[in-house]
């Protein structure tokens, strides 16, 4: 059987390039909205970043997504971020232990 193609993308944080499955897509719309990309399919400018909180909260600290998208963004926005990556993260781990 053939093998399939992963897609590969870059965290933003650290640099690294891991798979697309194991990274969240933070997206800036077309009016300058950011938000998180549940579904990795709205139009926009994306970014990516790993589901680990540690990540998420260095994100938070280096302000790095208003550089990205060279904007402003107010505390809870990262809150959210964090808050989500947090949940990700646990489902992630319940699950692959299940297996």
């Amino acid at each position: 059987m053939k093998k399939r193609k992963i897609p590969m993308r870059k965290d933003i944080v650290t640099g690294d390039m891991a798979p697309k499955k194991e990274l969240v897509r933070i997206v800036r719309d077309s009016d300058g909205h950011v938000s998180i990309d549940e579904t990795g399919k709205k139009s926009g400018r994306g970014a990516y970043i790993s589901i680990n909180v540690e990540i998420a909260k260095k994100a938070k600290a280096e302000h790095t997504f208003e550089k990205v998208f060279s904007t402003t963004l107010d505390d809870n926005f990262y809150d959210e971020l964090i808050a989500y990556v947090d949940h990700k993260q646990a489902r992630k781990e319940l699950f692959e232990d299940g297996q």
